[in-house]
């Protein structure tokens, strides 16, 4: 809660203005940027962050894990739940070393009250195993990393 009320803060002193002609916006600047030079190199995330996100609102979760073609893992957590500060970066780990072969939907329950409802997610951590939008596994509490990797092996079929 802390954290969004910070970044609200730094966002409304931040100038949202078009660049001026000529000037390019650059991903993730909310400023005119200084353009990259052509010889430049840009900083990009890696693999395994991209196959992470965090889940916005329902629509999101219907477009990016429901109507994915890629099996996907549903890490049902919240904020204030010290079983899944230890579990997210041990199956975000676990996803990344996939190489793209299985995403990592992230829903916190506190602002998605009625995913977890929806998916009967009764205690956090929660982790499904999605694929073709159906449920095919699932998992409460933490994992070590050989019952996580048993796991994500059975759902892209391993």
């Amino acid at each position: 809660m802390a954290q969004r009320l910070v970044i609200r803060r730094l966002m409304s002193l931040t100038p949202r203005t078009l660049p001026p002609q000529g000037q390019q916006m650059l991903p993730g600047c909310l400023a005119p940027c200084v353009p990259l030079a052509p010889h430049s190199r840009a900083f990009g995330t890696s693999a395994g962050l991209r196959s992470t996100f965090n889940v916005q609102d329902g629509s999101d979760f219907q477009d990016r894990v429901v109507n994915n073609p890629k099996p996907v893992v549903v890490d049902f957590h919240a904020q204030w739940c010290g079983p899944c500060k230890i579990l997210g970066p041990r199956l975000e780990k676990m996803v990344a070393k996939q190489e793209g072969k299985v995403l990592m939907a992230k829903v916190d329950i506190d602002d998605h009250t009625d995913l977890a409802i929806e998916y009967e997610v009764s205690a956090v951590p929660t982790v499904l195993a999605m694929k073709n939008g159906d449920v095919v596994d699932k998992f409460v509490g933490i994992k070590d990393e050989d019952q996580l990797e048993a796991f994500l092996k059975k759902l892209i079929g391993a």
